[in-house]
């Protein structure tokens, strides 16, 4: 399945009732298609700032003040990225794809590096699918990781950088668990501490 500007993603969530299983919510959540970056997409699915109780009822009824959760929390995001060769088309805008970014993701791209927006750490463990398409993981010293549909990323909290060198638009799953802070972080120039997880590639 390719995620276009149109694309809605089904949602299924369930909830104990009355000591019975039933289904508390069936709907079609939109994905959010970028104006400043063409092809660039996202959809985030569900979220938990902290470890959730499941004595109460688990609700997702607005927009997070963070896409990413803290320590016992999690957060389920659909991403599609677009070539790179769109970030270097003379048209691109990079001051008004970092704006909308700052709206779209709060918690996350106000953290980017500033000399390389793609590279990012955060507070998480991150199980990344390769849903449709190829894309290439970069860490530290340029080394790189092609990967292909269906392959696993496990980030543990690790920097790191998506790039999608090929000719098409790549969808990936996040499921992002939040975790305790790194005791000890390496900062690199111009590298905050705490990075996002779905950057904006360059």
């Amino acid at each position: 399945m390719k995620l276009t500007e149109n694309a809605t993603h089904r949602r299924v969530v369930t909830a104990n009732v009355n000591g019975k299983s039933v289904v508390q919510s069936d709907e079609q959540l939109p994905a959010y298609a970028f104006e400043t970056v063409s092809g660039y997409a996202h959809t985030l699915l569900w979220v938990n700032p902290t470890t959730p109780d499941l004595n109460k009822e688990q609700k997702f009824d607005r927009y997070p003040d963070s896409v990413v959760p803290g320590p016992g929390g999690t957060s389920l995001h659909l991403v599609t990225f677009p070539p790179s060769a769109v970030f270097v088309d003379p048209s691109f805008d990079g001051e008004a794809a970092r704006k909308e970014s700052l709206s779209r993701l709060p918690g996350l791209a106000d953290h980017f590096e500033k000399e390389d927006p793609a590279m990012h750490r955060t507070n998480t463990v991150d199980y990344a699918v390769v849903f449709e398409g190829e894309i290439w993981l970069e860490l530290d010293d340029g080394k790189t990781v092609h990967l292909e549909r269906g392959d696993v990323v496990v980030q543990n909290g690790t920097r790191h950088a998506w790039r999608n060198k090929g000719a098409r638009p790549v969808t990936m799953l996040f499921f992002l668990s939040g975790a305790k802070e790194q005791a000890t972080n390496i900062i690199h120039d111009n590298e905050p501490r705490i990075a996002p997880c779905v950057p904006i590639q360059q």
